[in-house]
């Protein structure tokens, strides 16, 4: 594996991971009162254009990590939206 690709992964398993324990925390306390809509918003549509780019360029590990992140947002939002502000 060349430095750059490896770099690449640790990235995007750094910037997936960074997702899991805001949604366990919200999981575990059934509150997701700080969490900003406006900020997530923002988000998916940046992990949306990411995709698109990836996707455009052929560069898979892009498309599969945002495609990650993506869910783990909208999974953050889906609970927002079950437990209430």
């Amino acid at each position: 594996m060349e430095t750059d690709d490896l770099i690449g992964a640790v990235a995007g398993c750094l910037s997936t991971a960074a997702f899991l324990p805001q949604a366990w925390q919200i999981w575990k306390s059934r509150s997701a009162r700080d969490v900003s809509w406006a900020m997530y918003a923002v988000l998916i549509a940046g992990v949306g254009l990411w995709i698109v780019y990836g996707l455009r360029r052929g560069a898979l590990p892009l498309v599969l990590t945002n495609g990650v992140i993506l869910v783990l947002a909208l999974l953050i939002l889906a609970m927002k939206r079950r437990f209430g502000d």
